[in-house]
């Protein structure tokens, strides 16, 4: 695991993602804990929690990410992150974001602190080395953004339900190093039956559109503009106006990761710093 996959697959919804809610009623209160599993070619290789309590003003996420097994005790591959903000009607206004990742051989620590959906300071520990290639950032790729934690919450439009409207949006990321689009467009509804939740979910394509910061010369950079084999499933948190992904798969260069949730429990009318 290198040390910038906790971001990324944040971001891309992964990673990035998390939309339209399905109730009438007006955002209340929740604590939602996730479990997922990692893999690729259909092989475990790791595990993620997301941990969060969201009220009626603001939101508080926490997520953790571990490679196991062989993969995990060769690469030692693991990542935690944390983001924190406010809710303005329908629109998340970040506060806080800081991600910390690391494999045997290096660590990364990312925070932010943020204001109005623009960044008032970030610190990346240690820097990102500067490349040629690099697509240089400038003051305006860090203003009317998200974090890539906070990406995975995403407010409804208030009508409910898991149609269209639950993916017809863009999520603009910064991640303290890149700026990213992720456009999201709706390819239908499932049924899930998941530990804590049965129900139907918004199935949601994803394309990546690299904007800055990122290594324009990178085959892999080419290869996530052009591709078209990025989705997310999204489900309904209980008691608020907000959608979390509970399944995230990426075409990778060298197979399909998925990040699928495993349990997917939520206790409406209450916040998890209220029961701590």
């Amino acid at each position: 695991m290198k040390p910038a996959i906790v971001p990324s697959l944040a971001g891309l919804g992964l990673a990035a993602l998390v939309l339209a809610a399905g109730f009438a009623a007006p955002a209340s209160a929740a604590s939602l804990d996730a479990k997922y599993e990692i893999s690729l070619l259909g092989m475990t290789l790791g595990t993620a929690n997301l941990v969060g309590g969201i009220d009626s003003g603001s939101y508080k996420i926490d997520m953790v990410a571990k490679l196991t097994g062989l993969v995990g005790g060769f690469t030692g591959g693991r990542g935690s992150g944390a983001a924190t903000g406010n809710l303005n009607g329908s629109r998340l206004s970040p506060s806080t974001f800081a991600v910390t990742s690391a494999s045997s051989s290096e660590s990364r620590t990312v925070r932010m602190a943020l204001d109005g959906n623009a960044v008032q300071a970030v610190d990346v520990e240690p820097p990102i080395d500067a490349k040629p290639d690099r697509v240089p950032l400038n003051d305006s790729h860090k203003r009317n953004i998200v974090d890539p934690i906070s990406a995975f919450l995403m407010p409804g439009d208030g009508k409910g339900g898991t149609g269209a409207a639950a993916c017809n949006r863009t999520l603009p990321i910064f991640d303290g190093a890149a700026r990213y689009d992720i456009k999201l467009s709706y390819a239908g509804s499932k049924q899930v039956q998941l530990e804590g939740y049965s129900g139907p979910v918004a199935v949601c394509q994803a394309r990546y559109v690299p904007i800055a910061g990122h290594r324009e010369l990178r085959p892999s950079t080419k290869f996530m503009r052009e591709n078209k084999d990025i989705s997310a499933w999204l489900a309904p948190v209980a008691g608020t106006n907000m959608m979390v992904p509970v399944r995230i798969s990426v075409k990778t260069m060298i197979g399909t990761a998925v990040i699928e949730a495993s349990s997917f429990k939520v206790d409406p009318g209450t916040t998890a710093s209220a029961k701590r």
